[in-house]
């Protein structure tokens, strides 16, 4: 059975890094190592793995990869550091130009 893994690193400068990967050794080595020029990570090594959540099936992987590439750094960090009940509050629409915020409701 082929395993698909959803991963974040952390930055030199802070910044996180979210990806998908069939083979999560190597693919750390390619951003730790900078073998990929391109890649967002390289100019910010060295990187940290701080996450990562393995899947039977692509389809949920990619899906995962997708929902928490969107999420705050705050968020991501508080999902690698097991702290879910965090992550509903960090997912809160509390910026007064979000059109989601009622300040009648705090």
């Amino acid at each position: 059975m082929k395993l698909y893994y959803v991963y974040i690193l952390k930055c030199e400068d802070g910044l996180t890094y979210t990806g998908i990967t069939n083979n999560l050794s190597r693919r750390f080595l390619e951003h730790k190592n900078g073998l990929i020029k391109s890649c967002f990570t390289y100019k910010r090594r060295p990187v940290k793995l701080i996450f990562h959540q393995e899947f039977n099936d692509v389809v949920q992987a990619i899906y995962f990869e997708k929902k928490i590439k969107n999420w705050s750094a705050r968020k991501k960090l508080a999902l690698a550091n097991g702290q879910y009940d965090m992550l509903q509050i960090l997912a809160e629409c509390r910026n007064a130009t979000h059109s989601n915020y009622n300040p009648e409701n705090e």
